[in-house]
């Protein structure tokens, strides 16, 4: 009786475990292909958008160049002007 159930049952559970793990590792990966950082801008002293700054696009506090202090940093629109506010990055 035990044999006979452990038999029809193994496949099942084999087959659950199975789209388990799948399911694991596609999320997984989808959290990893994810970037922490994304280049942002501060202006210099001439006004020109060209100082790179780690950033994020989740709200959160201003982004800005030393950390809380320093210059506020923006993301570049499509004709390359900074005037898009970037984020500073989540601590995982």
């Amino acid at each position: 009786m035990k044999t006979e159930i452990f038999k029809n049952v193994m496949p099942f559970a084999v087959a659950a475990l199975g789209i388990a793990g799948a399911f694991t590792t596609t999320s997984m990966q989808s959290k990893s292909a994810e970037k922490p950082f994304v280049a942002a801008w501060t202006l210099d002293s001439n006004g020109d958008c060209n100082i790179p700054v780690e950033c994020s696009e989740t709200l959160g506090k201003i982004c800005r160049a030393n950390g809380d202090t320093g210059a506020q940093a923006f993301f570049k629109d499509n004709d390359g002007d900074c005037n898009q506010l970037a984020y500073k990055p989540q601590n995982p």
